[in-house]
């Protein structure tokens, strides 16, 4: 055996086999005797007295030279006797000992025994081992590592045992080297999302423990969880599984009735397993009883899975989910969710007696910019019945049933890197009316264009003047346009009508300076439309109508325009004084004139008969429905004006030490446009259009935004309502008339930054057509109530204070109003005019309450309302969400653990009144 002192704060021991003959008996003895005293490093022994004597302290100077530094050999003069024919034994451990301790390190050869005390420190292969004391017997191959009790009584430095990946905490441990067998009393390890602690725990090789007296609980708190399973015996395998004897559950200290014969926990080091997803339990009024979102979770791969969910009701209803989210990092990420429902409501002959099939799809499919800058790919995608978010029995979701509007869109783009540059884009596009069931595809688009080209840019590259500045594209864009209904999606007849169209455009355009101050553009666009279809209108004698005839074939029509504009920027500034609060105003006007000129294509026209006497008195082009519309039959010469305004204060900053004035917005926009047509006759079409006005503004801080915008018409309206050719001045009344108005003010504040509030683009709400607020509530996802319905800070681990709360709550509100006016016929109302309200506080650190309601002063009634409450008991949650009217009228109670490992540990009760 050879001892060495090394330059670390670590004593090696390196077992070698030992030879029988009489020189290595006598050297060995020697080293014992002698050198024992010196295997300490000066750094370990600085808090301990020398435990070798004086004499021994000679002995070891005088034989210096006799220890050899290699930590694994002692070099030995060559032999002269022949090697002895006894096999040498095998050494005490298969690898070396490190150790180190604070006060002492003390080494007993008689009883083979390395004990450390005060912070020790043991490694032997995998095994790392802190304690307060460790006692190693290297003749029995066995530690022990415990406790040490401080100066005043209390016990410290408990041993901490890691072995690979597994981690043990207990009071004392005893370990076998050679056998791997262990025993160590009140043990606390983490095994994925659990905490374990247990009275004795038997350790009987690498992957199997055996517990009694354990107790397990996700709670943080190991000492003192709020709630665990108590059990008397566990056969626990890290990083696989857990199975346990009877086992009842404890909340706070208190036995509940709630107890289990036995129990199988998996615990797989993967971030997921497949398994079964349990369903809950619920009961309706119109279907009866149910079991809802039981299925089984499908861990396919590391890059995919497969969540199959179900609910069936006794009525006969039943729905299914498919959900699935697939990613590859640094190329895509997404998730498909597929759901199906058959809704029957009440019994078979009844009088209320229906029955309908809804269904939803869902894709969201995003691509890395890393993969490949020159093309990308991206999906979303939200298709189904009009009616599923109003009548699904498995959400609960009133900000996507009150939105009419279903939305897809899937696209492909590439860009070639040429001389010019050239892209191009494939894209299907989805828009549904939830209330009309009218749904507008284009299945597919295609986009390609040509970059900009300047043919007169001499070689030094300088686009400046009219000639220089003359650039002209190519665009090219076409259309599978298809209008249907909901009841015909996905079927045949959806595609009889389809459209099919190309636009060709090349646009030719410059820009320049002009008397220095001005800025002119000007620009000629050549358009040509194909077409796969046309019409033709004539009488038809036997219906007594006129009918289109739809004429497949490829024909095309050609059109140009001109345009032109200038416009210059203009800026005042009104100084009242460095003294004053408000030190200057500063107002920038940008006003701008616009020309543009279509000519007739009255060629593109034919004429038909509208009644029996044969008579071509009609005028139509057979063009009509075309996707690019039709040429245009009369001149197109107007000339448009705008006016952009914005306004902006200095004032004196409140901040002495500031030496500059602060900025601040006034009006952010104050926009007039109108038009008037050089080509109006006065009869057919007036020359001014009207005048439309909109002014922004932001007050507090930018939290609060106000918009404002009119209509206003200089022409009189007759007595049908019909706007002639008279001012309306002229008429005994105003200089304009007011036809519309609106006002809407929106509102955000909170305790906190906004940085803080946690993002809700990308949630279910919105994905399902919802708002990003939450003015019309929170969606609820019945399928996992575990989610928070508030900001979800607990869900990301903070760590919230339970003291006495103080004067600080945290607190967020978001208000909208809305205000329209109406005058189009003299009606002169109020046709809107609303409030919604939406306020979330936490009531003390583990309560939050939040509420959203609203109030239509036109209908004179309370608009949706929804009252949240939820409360975080550390490892449960507990929440509450409450419509208490209208049509949607329904509550949800839920109190469940929120780790996904003990998910099924729940109960929830929810109320639907019209489902």
């Amino acid at each position: 055996m050879t001892l060495q002192k090394t330059s670390h704060n670590f004593t090696k021991i390196a077992f070698i086999p030992l030879r029988t003959n009489l020189f290595h008996i006598v050297l060995l003895s020697f080293l014992l005797m002698f050198g024992a005293t010196n295997i300490y490093s000066q750094d370990i022994v600085k808090k301990t007295k020398p435990i070798a004597t004086p004499q021994q302290k000679i002995a070891i100077e005088a034989n210096k030279n006799s220890i050899i530094t290699d930590t694994d050999t002692l070099k030995t003069e060559k032999d002269s006797i022949k090697t002895d024919s006894i096999k040498p034994k095998k050494a005490f451990l298969d690898g070396k000992v490190k150790y180190k301790a604070d006060q002492y390190a003390k080494i007993d050869q008689k009883s083979k025994l390395i004990t450390l005390y005060d912070n020790a420190e043991l490694y032997y292969q995998d095994i790392e081992l802190k304690s307060g004391k460790i006692i190693m017997d290297y003749q029995k191959n066995e530690v022990y590592a415990g406790r040490i009790k401080d100066s005043t009584g209390k016990y410290t430095q408990y041993p901490n045992f890691k072995q690979g990946e597994n981690v043990i905490e207990p009071d004392s441990i005893r370990f076998n080297f050679k056998t791997k067998k262990a025993l160590i009393w009140n043990s606390r390890t983490d095994q994925g999302e659990f905490n374990v602690k247990a009275a004795i725990t038997k350790k009987e090789n690498d992957s199997v423990y055996f517990l009694k007296g354990a107790r397990f609980t996700t709670s943080t708190n190991k000492e003192n969880p709020e709630y665990y399973f108590q059990t008397s015996k566990v056969k626990f395998i890290p990083g696989k599984k857990v199975i346990t004897g009877l086992t009842h559950l404890v909340i706070a200290n208190v036995p509940t009735p709630i107890a289990l014969p036995f129990a199988f926990f998996p615990m797989n080091k993967e971030t997921s397993v497949s398994g079964l997803i349990l369903p809950s339990y619920n009961d309706s009024n119109n279907r009866g009883f149910s079991l809802q979102n039981g299925g089984y979770y499908f861990a396919l791969s590391d890059h995919y899975d497969l969540t199959v969910l179900a609910d069936y009701y006794t009525n006969g209803s039943y729905g299914m989910r498919f959900e699935s989210s697939y990613a590859t990092r640094y190329k895509f990420r997404g998730n498909v969710n597929v759901r199906f429902e058959n809704l029957i409501n009440s019994e078979r002959g009844y009088p209320d007696y229906s029955k309908q099939n809804i269904y939803n799809i869902q894709w969201s499919h995003s691509r890395d910019t890393k993969a490949n800058p020159n093309s990308s790919f991206s999906a979303s995608v939200n298709l189904g019945s009009s009616k599923y978010f109003q009548q699904s029995i498995n959400q609960s979701n009133i900000g996507s049933s009150l939105n009419n509007t279903l939305s897809s869109s899937i696209s492909y783009s590439k860009t070639f890197n040429i001389i010019p540059q050239a892209r191009l884009s494939l894209s299907a596009t989805h828009s549904q009316n939830t209330q009309t069931e009218s749904i507008n595809m284009t299945l597919p688009t295609l986009q390609f264009s040509l970059d900009r080209m300047y043919p007169f840019v001499g070689k030094d590259g300088v686009k400046k003047g009219f000639f220089k500045n003359i650039n002209l594209q190519y665009n090219l864009n076409g259309r599978n346009y298809i209008t249907t209904t909901d009841s015909l999606f996905f079927k045949p007849e959806m595609f009889k009508d389809a459209q099919i169209g190309f636009q060709h455009s090349i646009p030719l355009s410059t820009n320049f300076k002009l008397f220095k101050y001005f800025s002119a553009s000007t620009s000629v666009n050549y358009e040509e439309i194909w077409y796969a279809k046309t019409i033709r209108k004539e009488y038809n004698t036997e219906q007594s109508a006129v009918i289109d005839k739809t004429v497949n074939g490829f024909d095309a029509f050609r059109t140009y325009n001109f345009s032109s504009s200038i416009g210059t920027t203009i800026y005042g500034t009104f100084n009242f004084g460095e003294n004053k609060k408000i030190q200057a105003i500063r107002h920038v006007m940008r006003p701008s004139v616009s020309y543009g000129y279509t000519p007739s294509f009255e060629k593109y026209y034919d004429t038909y008969a509208s009644d029996a006497s044969g008579t071509m008195n009609r005028q139509y082009t057979r063009f009509e429905g075309g996707i690019y519309g039709v040429p245009g039959l009369s001149n197109s010469n107007t000339m448009g004006i705008s006016i952009s305004n914005t306004f902006e204060a200095k004032v004196t900053d409140k901040d002495s030490t500031k030496t500059e004035p602060k900025k601040v917005m006034l009006l952010n926009n104050l926009n007039l446009s109108t038009s008037y047509n050089l080509d109006a006759d006065g009869v057919v079409a007036l020359a001014w259009s009207p005048v439309r006005v909109s002014t922004g503004a932001q007050f507090f801080q930018n939290k609060l935004n106000a918009n404002f915008a009119a209509t206003l018409d200089p022409y009189a309206i007759d007595n049908s309502g019909r706007r002639i050719n008279k001012y309306n001045i002229d008429n005994e009344g105003s200089l304009f008339r007011m036809t519309s108005a609106n006002i809407t003010l929106n509102y955000s504040l909170s305790s906190k930054d906004k940085d803080d509030k946690k993002d809700k683009k990308t949630d279910q709400t919105t994905r399902n057509g919802g708002r990003e607020d939450d003015l019309f509530g929170e969606a609820i996802e019945l399928n996992d109530n575990r989610k928070s319905l508030f900001d979800g800070s607990e869900e990301e681990g903070e760590d919230v204070i339970s003291e006495f709360f103080n004067a600080e709550l945290p607190w967020d509100m978001t208000f909208a109003y809305a205000l329209t006016y109406s005058n189009n016929n003299r009606e002169n109302r109020i046709t809107g005019n609303s409030i919604m309200i939406s306020a979330n506080t936490d009531l003390t650190p583990k309560w939050k309450v939040g509420v959203s309601t609203g109030y239509d002063f036109v209908q004179k009634g309370v608009t949706y309302t929804q009252m949240r409450f939820e409360r975080d008991l550390s490892s449960w949650r507990m929440s509450l969400n409450w419509m208490p009217f209208g049509p949607n009228a329904n509550w949800n109670f839920f109190i469940g653990i929120k780790s996904g490992i003990l998910s099924d540990i729940k109960w929830e009760k929810r109320n639907f009144n019209n489902r």
